[in-house]
């Protein structure tokens, strides 16, 4: 399932949500302070065109929480937002479920990704 639902993924939504997350960092990255923080979204990138066969763990301290909340407030809502309707509108159908369990797990990640890693 790995492999061919990346591929649907890929065509259906994944695209979309993979590009708004290299938009996220390269504006992250115009500034020199926003350069870490560019760089996790070009990590979180990589999972939003092709999620299916990766997990997300969380963890982290103190340092995560605060970029967790700076990135909330500056681009984090956005990009939920967007994974969560396109999660909704994967819903509808039955065949869709998937697609939209892998849109809820970037919402997610959308909101906490500083302390999260992929394996």
């Amino acid at each position: 399932m790995g492999c061919l639902g990346n591929a649907l993924w890929f065509v259906f939504g994944g695209l979309i949500m993979g590009l708004s997350w290299v938009l996220a960092g390269g504006l992250w990255c115009i500034t020199i302070v926003g350069i870490p923080i560019g760089t996790q979204c070009f990590k979180f990138a990589s999972l939003a065109f092709f999620p299916f066969g990766k997990e997300v763990v969380y963890g982290g301290g103190v340092g995560s929480l605060l970029l967790n909340i700076l990135w909330m407030i500056f681009s984090g809502i956005p990009l939920a937002i967007e994974a969560a309707l396109i999660g909704c509108l994967f819903c509808i159908t039955i065949i869709g479920i998937p697609f939209g369990m892998q849109c809820f797990k970037l919402a997610k990640l959308a909101l906490m990704p500083f302390g999260a890693s992929v394996r």
